[in-house]
């Protein structure tokens, strides 16, 4: 096996564009494990630590730009204020350990449909930014980049550069059910924003389908219902919201859970997720 450790992004996109074959490393967490398991055997791997340029975050007057293995150690610990509803994703990702080596770039990259950043990450229409030494950099949505369970868009010679989200006022919730309490992956997840600005309640879906998924009916609902001067709705919004959240579901049965649960268990995420954030 060929490994290459680059110390810049020229460097490695120049390794990527050498052995556009090699697999991309960034914190590990989910390719060592299929290496480790032989679903993989990979002949070269591109190795991305080192590389200084995609470890940062950097803020903007609207947007918030993470750099490809900003980890989500750094994002529970640097980011809470400016995105909770992501720290609060990342607190619930593995153990310590594994929060100190998974990246952002390396979940949304994997495009499980299990990814506990991805709901907050479609919810608020984020972009990935991809780069290749060949045509520079390109900016994609999300929701376009990930076309079905771990596959995307991202060409051999491309490597991700950053994921960028608009910044948004407003209470934000994340929440996740699985067979246990922790170091779990998960049965379902949801993420919501009440994005005050735009007056738009924002949801995103996880672990219900093979991708991530907008609940745009269960958004139009409760926007319109809201009182946005007070931040209230009556219960019967709530149980209404939580209902389209539920429909816009496309789960399967599997080893972990059956497509019928998932569905009861995101609306019940969905319902306690708002009272929370109007709380």
């Amino acid at each position: 096996m060929s490994i290459a450790r680059p110390t810049d992004l020229d460097g490695a996109l120049a390794a990527i564009a050498e052995r556009p074959d090699a697999h991309v490393l960034a914190g590990g967490t989910d390719l060592v494990v299929e290496v480790n398991l032989g679903h993989r055997r990979p002949d070269a791997i591109v190795a991305l630590r080192r590389v200084e340029e995609l470890r940062r975050h950097e803020l903007t007057d609207t947007h918030l730009e993470l750099g490809a293995t900003v980890t989500y150690a750094t994002v529970e610990r640097d980011l809470a204020e400016l995105a909770p509803g992501l720290a609060m994703a990342a607190r619930t990702v593995g153990s310590p350990q594994i929060r100190n080596a998974g990246t952002i770039g390396g979940n949304v990259g994997t495009s499980s449909p299990a990814g506990d950043t991805l709901p907050w990450l479609r919810a608020l229409d984020a972009e990935v930014v991809l780069v290749s030494a060949a045509d520079g950099e390109r900016i994609v949505p999300l929701a376009d980049f990930i076309t079905g369970p771990k596959r995307t868009i991202r060409r051999d010679d491309e490597l991700i550069r950053a994921v960028r989200v608009p910044r948004v006022a407003g209470p934000q919730h994340v929440a996740k059910i699985g067979t246990r309490n922790a170091m779990v992956i998960a049965v379902a997840s949801l993420a919501i924003v009440v994005d005050t600005d735009a007056r738009r309640v924002r949801v995103g879906l996880g672990s219900v389908g093979p991708v991530p998924l907008r609940a745009t009916a269960a958004e139009d609902l409760v926007s319109d219902a809201l009182d946005w001067d007070a931040l209230t709705c009556d219960a019967d919004t709530v149980t209404a919201f939580a209902r389209a959240c539920s429909e816009a579901s496309t789960p399967i049965d599997d080893h972990r859970s059956t497509a019928a649960y998932r569905r009861h268990a995101v609306g019940v995420l969905a319902a306690r997720s708002l009272r929370r954030c109007l709380s």
